[in-house]
């Protein structure tokens, strides 16, 4: 529709609204009794009373017989309303005054038509909100990706795809509760403003706390006030957190999403490696309805297959010809992956750590390659300071993630429990963002307090709920699974 006529169109129906109001009808009613949602109405017999409620978003006006069908999240049912079922005046009403877009109560009878469409015969109707704007022309929907992004309303209206995605993305939050509260775990909240910003690697946002007069930091993730709940006695605790970091936008990062950890005491790596296993197995049953086949990102992925695995420090050290473990000067290594030919110096220009080098291989030379649902095991320990290190070589770190299509679809460890070990390591972090690392961590003397006191073995995992999303309903953008992305 070009814009003078959805101007025209717009005049025309708030001219009806006045219309309306003049003569005392209450266009925009309080409430609608219904005895049936549509997607109950469609299961039910012929000759079923009903009253069903819904958007209009197909009219077909003839004569004394008329066609229309009303929508909701689940569902889509028909509507005749006949000059023979109601009053000439009504079915006036109706012709003239009841527009696509707006919403309906219909009183009626159901039946099946002749090509078989499960159908209300109208005996009465209400009109229970004008809508001043159409629907999208022809009932096409939003095919401009930005527009569905911004208008997000008339996507759902318009586009079943999307509305199925946000069905199974609460489908899936559903079962993730279900699932973590069978196997013993808590769901607790921690702070979104914090103090100091830890548990990630990671730029924040900042803020001002007026009534403290100070510079809080929103959450990057919820990993050490987790970590102080299982210290305060909590066995297994989980959190569904809103993160913030304040990075890049790219098809599977946004700078808000939303994560869930959980913690797991007297576990170990492996312990979450087999939870996690299952728990993807069982959420995969349960969104997409039994089928264990994923189609993402053009790949078809078996999940109910074993997943490959890969020692990560060994794959870095295949390719550079030399153990990286042996090096803790970063301009050192740099140096000596040069000397490979692999790089040049100017790749490196923006990693100022050990950990930021290692990292920027692995993502150029391992991530992109990997398919099929992989588990990376045995990281350098350089890359995550919260992590526990391993027994037999300090060095390394008791540490998975899981990969899909280049995707980090989770990341998991045995946790560092001795607070002397990781005060070592958030000064050493400390350090690095007085250097310039501004995804380094801060010191954070409450959660050392906590540690201090004592922690019980831990294994914990993080995965953000977006990009699972997309996994499990083969979105290619963050995007198309978040309701209202930020947009410029």
């Amino acid at each position: 529709m070009d814009l003078q006529n959805l101007s025209s169109e717009i005049d025309v129906r708030k001219e009806k609204i006045k219309k309306l109001k003049e003569q005392g009808f209450v266009v925009y009613k309080e409430k609608y009794d219904r005895t049936h949602t549509l997607l109950e109405a469609k299961t039910l017999p012929d000759g079923e009373k009903v009253k069903v409620c819904g958007r209009i978003t197909f009219r077909r006006i003839m004569g004394k017989l008329s066609f229309f069908a009303i929508e909701d999240v689940n569902a889509r049912l028909q509507v005749s309303i006949s000059r023979n079922e109601i009053s000439e005046e009504d079915y006036a009403f109706f012709k003239s005054m009841v527009d696509t877009g707006d919403f309906i109560g219909v009183e009626g009878e159901l039946y099946t038509t002749h090509t078989g469409e499960k159908t209300v015969r109208t005996h009465n109707f209400d009109l229970l909100s004008k809508a001043i704007l159409p629907l999208p022309e022809k009932f096409h929907g939003l095919t401009n990706m930005d527009q569905r992004y911004r208008e997000r309303c008339m996507d759902l209206v318009s586009n079943e795809e999307s509305r199925k995605v946000f069905l199974k993305r609460s489908k899936f939050l559903t079962f993730l509760r279900n699932f973590l509260g069978e196997n013993g775990f808590i769901e607790v909240e921690t702070p979104i403003l914090q103090s100091a910003v830890c548990g990630a690697s990671a730029k924040p946002f900042f803020t001002k706390h007026n009534a403290l007069n100070k510079i809080c930091n929103l959450r990057i993730a919820p990993e050490v006030y987790l970590k102080q709940v299982i210290a305060g006695g909590f066995d297994r605790v989980f959190e569904v957190a809103k993160c913030f970091r304040n990075e890049g936008m790219d098809p599977s990062h946004l700078q808000e999403f939303t994560m869930v950890e959980w913690y797991a005491s007297y576990w170990n790596f492996e312990d979450n490696i087999k939870f996690f296993t299952k728990f993807i197995r069982e959420a995969i049953n349960c969104v997409c309805d039994g089928n264990m086949i994923v189609n993402f990102k053009g790949k078809e992925l078996d999940f109910s297959k074993e997943f490959k695995r890969i020692n990560y420090t060994e794959r870095i050290n295949e390719i550079l010809g030399f153990n990286v473990l042996d090096y803790t000067d970063v301009n050192k290594l740099k140096s000596k992956i040069v000397e490979t030919g692999l790089f040049s110096m100017n790749d490196f220009e923006d990693c100022k750590t050990v950990g930021g080098v290692i990292d920027f291989i692995y993502k150029r030379k391992i991530r992109e390659n990997i398919v099929e649902p992989t588990v990376l095991f045995n990281y350098p320990a350089c890359l995550v300071p919260l992590a526990r290190r391993n027994d037999e070589d300090s060095r390394r770190i008791d540490m998975f993630q899981v990969l899909v299509c280049g995707d980090e679809i989770c990341k998991a460890y045995s946790e560092l429990v001795d607070p002397i070990v990781q005060r070592e390591t958030l000064e050493e972090q400390a350090n690095a963002r007085k250097q310039g690392d501004d995804e380094a961590m801060e010191l954070d003397e409450d959660f050392l307090n906590a540690m201090e006191h004592g922690m019980p073995p831990i294994s914990g995992l993080g995965f953000g709920v977006d990009r699972m999303m997309c996994l499990l309903t083969g979105q290619e953008s963050v995007r198309d699974v978040v309701l209202f992305p930020l947009m410029k």
